[in-house]
């Protein structure tokens, strides 16, 4: 069984600027503990929980008592605005949100599914398709499912915002028309050779060399939508994390001060790379699939040892971002 067997497809997902107070709302109206976060474009960008809102709720508390001690302490009368602002909740999804975000597939295996959440500690994990969420699985849809005794697989729970039919149909293979070989022109003498002649090899020419870059262009694009997918399924073992600790430990040995520790597209990032390049302190909650769980892992292994992941653009073909690198950095950040 997969994540498509057991997900629920009924998924409550909020903006970005959606106040706390209503988040807090959503999720006593639809009975769950949690909801994702859509960017404009529908990707999800990040996950709000309840303790996310419980976290929150008790700083907002705090930062307003301290505020009205220290008016009190000063003699002063609390402004009107001030009053106001004490049955406000201002803060947004986007401020309160964890991210980067723990993804799967919809054809990943429920065992697999199970160890990303003992390991990144998380409840539940999205399910993407084409970069879109689908569904989320979570820790009861698996309870749920490893108590089912029945021989056939369970049919996915349908309703709420989505449904589907069948899957896409594969692309079908492009070929290109065959060339028609170039006529050897006419002497000028023998026949009627003119300029426009050879303006017209020019122009049958130059849309030869047109159609061939085109081709080039969405094969390229087609291998890098193939990385993006392989990326988002492909999840951190724990055998390939101490793989990656060894080379690090053999990068030092010979001198190095960082290594790259992973290449990925940047179409994998939320925002195609913009906020590595600038960069955006808040870059890493852009990052999706492989990148997230490195970045995660790093946070919570190996970021209180003092060592640093850093982001970098590493080539801009035809002008754009292109590949991604995080290295893992114990030399300093320079």
């Amino acid at each position: 069984m997969d994540a498509f067997d057991v997900m629920t497809t009924a998924v409550v997902t909020v903006a970005a600027d959606v106040p706390t107070r209503k988040i807090a709302a959503l999720l006593l109206d639809h009975n769950i503990s949690a909801v994702p976060v859509v960017d404009e474009t529908g990707a999800v960008i990040g996950m709000v929980s309840e303790g996310d809102l419980l976290r929150f709720s008790s700083e907002d508390r705090r930062e307003r008592r301290d505020w009205r001690l220290a008016m009190l302490a000063e003699g002063e009368t609390p402004s009107p605005e001030f009053l106001a602002s004490l049955n406000e909740h201002r803060r947004t999804a986007s401020e309160i949100m964890s991210a980067p975000v723990v993804t799967v597939t919809e054809h990943t295996g429920l065992a697999e599914i199970s160890e990303l959440l003992a390991t990144h500690r998380i409840k539940r994990v999205p399910v993407i398709r084409d970069g879109y969420i689908i569904g989320i699985v979570s820790r009861a849809d698996l309870i749920h499912a490893l108590t089912k005794h029945e021989a056939e697989p369970a049919p996915h729970r349908q309703g709420g915002l989505f449904s589907w039919g069948t899957h896409r149909e594969q692309a079908k293979a492009h070929t290109e028309p065959k060339e028609r070989p170039l006529e050897t022109a006419p002497l000028a003498r023998e026949k009627g050779f003119t300029a426009s002649d050879l303006r017209s090899f020019v122009d049958e020419a130059e849309s030869k060399k047109a159609a061939k870059l085109e081709a080039a262009r969405k094969a390229s694009a087609g291998h890098r939508e193939l990385q993006v997918k392989q990326a988002i399924d492909h999840h951190i073992t724990d055998e390939h994390w101490r793989g990656l600790l060894q080379k690090a430990q053999d990068a030092a040995q010979r001198g190095d001060r960082e290594l790259l520790v992973l290449r990925f597209p940047s179409a994998l990032c939320s925002d195609a790379g913009r906020a590595i390049n600038v960069p955006e302190p808040d870059w890493p909650a852009t990052l999706r699939g492989e990148a997230a769980e490195t970045f995660l892992r790093f946070e919570r292994e190996l970021k209180p040892l003092d060592f640093h992941l850093i982001a970098r653009v590493l080539d801009f073909p035809g002008g754009y971002i292109g590949d991604i690198g995080l290295f893992l950095n114990w030399g300093g950040t320079s």
